[in-house]
């Protein structure tokens, strides 16, 4: 059996929106909930987040942004370039947290301590462009983690594979023309669901052409659609790419109980999807993945959610 890390932190609860907001304290809960009362803690590696140095954080994003989100934070601002992206006096701090805590991840999986992990933070990231917040997001986890494996790990190749069901735009742009750097997002529809990107013809730009891949999905859709197109396209795509490491950007927001979004995936839906990445994460890179929270806000949903998710990770299903 694999070593599973868990990243989780109390501190990420303290990043607070306001009433009606989505993207709450309670989801974090609600998922630690779900794997503490399955009796896992024990069996996981418990990782606490570190703080990410500046220049990690530059890698992704312009310096003059960076400072005007703690600027913002700092001065008691409560909303930074959209009513969407709801912060407080300690969110830029919660957010070098979250990175910091993945990018700690990264180091253990590199150096053998754990095999894969799951990384319950906030706020999430897939969204965040390199000069502004987006959709909840402020820094870009996974984009930062990737480009982290490169410079301090040398790894050549990174896959990311995207099923929130949002449209990762971030991450996207962020590796538009590199070619050492795969990513596959699955999503409800541009036409359909925000932020109106991730269209098919979307395959990246210049030498990155080709490393872009976008699978939108009609509203109605559910387990079957989305295991068919990880069957005959998805795994096929990273088998011909040939990553050595794999990046999830995890979001359980296409449950079919979440009012997210218009697809219907299911419970045991997200398990299929779950069970087909870490199979290919053991044929491809040597069980090497990490799994960083995006979205998903059935709050009754996300326990069972994210106990079945660590219990694929730990090859326990």
């Amino acid at each position: 059996m694999p070593k599973t890390g868990f990243l989780y932190d109390e501190r990420y609860l303290l990043h607070i929106t306001s009433p009606g907001h989505p993207e709450i304290p309670d989801r974090l809960k609600a998922i630690y909930k779900g794997i503490k009362d399955a009796g896992l803690l024990p069996e996981l590696k418990l990782i606490q987040a570190r703080k990410a140095d500046m220049h990690q954080i530059e890698t992704m994003h312009q310096k003059y942004y960076i400072q005007r989100f703690k600027q913002m934070c700092g001065a008691g601002i409560t909303q930074m370039d959209s009513p969407d992206n709801q912060i407080c006096a300690e969110t830029f701090e919660i957010a070098l947290l979250a990175v910091g805590g993945i990018l700690d991840v990264g180091r253990r999986v590199m150096e053998g301590e754990i095999d894969n992990a799951f990384c319950a933070v906030r706020p999430p990231g897939h969204h965040a462009e390199r000069d502004r917040a987006m959709g909840f997001c402020y820094f870009a986890n996974v984009a930062i983690l990737a480009k982290y494996l490169q410079t301090q790990w040398s790894v050549n190749k990174v896959g990311i594979i995207d099923f929130d069901v949002h449209h990762g735009n971030g991450t996207q742009n962020l590796f538009n023309e590199d070619s050492s750097v795969f990513y596959y997002s699955i999503h409800e529809h541009p036409s359909f669901a925000f932020p109106g990107t991730g269209r098919e013809f979307e395959k990246g730009v210049g030498t990155g052409e080709g490393t872009t891949r976008n699978y939108p999905v009609l509203p109605g859709q559910g387990d079957k659609e989305y295991l068919k197109v990880m069957q005959e396209d998805w795994v096929p795509a990273f088998e011909k790419f040939k990553p050595d490491i794999i990046i999830v950007s995890t979001g359980f927001d296409a449950h079919e109980d979440d009012d997210m979004s218009g697809i219907n995936l299911t419970t045991q839906g997200f398990s299929q999807i779950m069970k087909l990445i870490v199979q290919m994460a053991d044929r491809l890179c040597d069980g090497k993945l990490i799994s960083v929270l995006e979205g998903g806000y059935a709050l009754k949903r996300l326990p069972e959610l994210a106990k079945n998710h660590v219990e694929i990770l730990m090859h326990k299903d």
